[in-house]
């Protein structure tokens, strides 16, 4: 009897033949226990550990896991009635919270050198009926790059993302640190890794060579493509380059190079966290860099490098640069997810604070690198911050460079003055920019009514439990400088 995944084809050919050699591989590495992982909305790597026969056997019907992680905001408060008909969500199959199955991805298989006997695979959500789970950010993906190969492209993505390294100053956690669904404990107190503003002091760097070189370590073991690692400006931000990828792996990349640093890092007496703008005494804002380039499908020849001229761009990419200015209001929510990263979006700040490009200008949001005769001809969005959901924010780049190619939109001239040009202002807040998705008819056009709406409520509940803070401890506006709230709700989530 054919199990779900062959039931209902879920697998590619190269899939099977690399679930047949995970036997082999298992037995090579003596594992005793698999993550089963899925990203949830919020981009965070959520995980179920099985044994070995157990997972043999997902290898052929996959494993049941309950929907409730899709349901959670980032405090682990329920948002929806899942009890009710319809879960809340208005969807009949939502209805009391039920199971979905996870499908492992063979191409992601993993030994963790961290951990001994431990192996890790990310996995596909599914509804028992074999339908894809209308909430999964990586099945969401998928659907966006076979649009985008139905038009003869490819994209490529490049990771470079800020972070901060710190020292644990506890060595227990107590009741302060515990918290109730909808609202987190204290974090763990932390100290300084260096004393930061020394922009790549190689001195600096050294304080933290033990941490980065075991994470060096790490990452080449799991088959991540780093490039660098440097010491950026605030006090132990660190920053980490990979080489260019496809989407889907890139974004594999992203969610298992967080989960990675932030557990081996904890293992040798540190912390990493990927929170925006950390509540702490001189810290910098830190962002998510995205390049990205489109394809050819076929012959994976550069789409965005111009044949000849003094234009950084062919056509094609000025079409789709045109689209992700256009659509970059209502795609914020995506590359910054969270109440703490719009402090990134102020002038002079080495982040943007409207939609504007230029060549190699780091205060525009998008940066044009390359040019003819360069086969790395890339865009950079610098919108992103480093907390954001690699899924959705790379899908919102496919949404909105589509449409600048299926309109044949133009960028405009360059913005060489980048805080003054006159451009569409990005949202100043998470309010803002739900708002700005919610009545965005290409968004809701791509991504769903379903999806979109989903994503609203979801995040509007964090939205609103800020907007509580401040009127409880009668603040006005946004605080100049992060609350305690932003510090419990994402220092140790991200």
């Amino acid at each position: 009897m054919a199990g779900f995944i062959e039931k209902h084809s879920i697998w590619s050919d190269e899939q099977r033949r690399l679930a047949g050699e995970l036997g082999a591989r298992i037995r090579s590495a003596n594992l005793r226990l698999i993550r089963l992982a899925w990203a949830d909305p919020h981009g965070a790597s959520r995980a179920k550990a099985v044994t070995v026969p157990v997972f043999l056997e997902a290898l052929k019907t996959g494993y049941n896991i309950n929907v409730a992680t899709a349901t959670l905001d980032s405090a682990g408060g329920r948002v929806f009635a899942s009890f009710t008909r319809g879960g809340g969500m208005g969807r009949e199959e939502m209805t009391g919270s039920p199971n979905l199955i996870v499908v492992p991805d063979p191409a992601t298989f993993r030994v963790l050198p961290w951990a001994p006997g431990v192996g890790w695979v990310l996995c596909d959500e599914y509804f028992n009926s074999g339908v894809p789970f209308h909430f999964s950010p990586r099945q969401l993906l998928r659907k966006l790059l076979r649009d985008l190969q139905g038009n003869g492209y490819d994209l490529r993505i490049g990771l470079e993302v800020e972070w901060y390294l710190a020292r644990v100053a506890e060595e227990s956690l107590n009741d302060e640190h515990v918290g109730v669904p909808g609202l987190r404990g204290r974090p763990i107190r932390t100290t300084p890794a260096e004393p930061g503003y020394s922009y790549h002091s190689e001195t600096n760097m050294d304080l933290m060579q033990p941490v980065l070189g075991a994470l060096a370590e790490t990452y080449e073991a799991l088959g991540l493509p780093l490039r660098s690692i440097e010491n950026e400006w605030g006090p132990g931000q660190v920053e980490c380059t990979f080489s260019a990828q496809s989407a889907l792996r890139a974004a594999d990349d992203l969610l298992l190079f967080r989960t990675a640093t932030r557990q081996v890092c904890r293992r040798l007496g540190h912390f990493a966290t990927f929170m925006a703008r950390p509540a702490l005494k001189g810290y910098y804002a830190s962002g998510w860099h995205l390049h990205q380039s489109l394809v050819d499908a076929k012959t994976g020849e550069n789409r965005f490098m111009p044949a000849s001229g003094k234009e950084p761009l062919s056509a094609l990419g000025r079409s789709y640069l045109g689209g992700l200015l256009a659509n970059a209001v209502p795609a914020t929510v995506f590359a910054t997810p969270t109440v703490n990263g719009y402090r990134r979006f102020k002038p002079n700040s080495l982040a943007p604070d409207r939609a504007g490009w230029a060549y190699d200008h780091r205060g525009t949001m998008v940066r044009a690198l390359g040019g003819a005769g360069d086969p790395a001809t890339r865009l950079e969005n610098r919108l992103g911050e480093p907390a954001a959901n690699p899924y959705l924010f790379i899908a919102s780049q496919i949404v909105s460079g589509l449409d600048g190619i299926e309109r044949k939109l133009d960028p405009g001239p360059q913005d060489e003055d980048a805080y003054s040009a006159k451009r569409s202002m990005l949202p100043t807040r998470l309010t803002e920019a739900l708002d700005a998705l919610n009545h965005d008819a290409l968004f809701r056009r791509r991504l769903g009514d379903t999806f979109v709406d989903y994503y609203l409520k979801l995040k509007g509940n964090e939205a609103v439990r800020f907007g509580q803070f401040l009127e409880q401890n009668r603040m006005e506006g946004m605080p100049e400088e992060p609350t305690a709230w932003e510090q419990n709700e994402y220092f140790d989530f991200f």
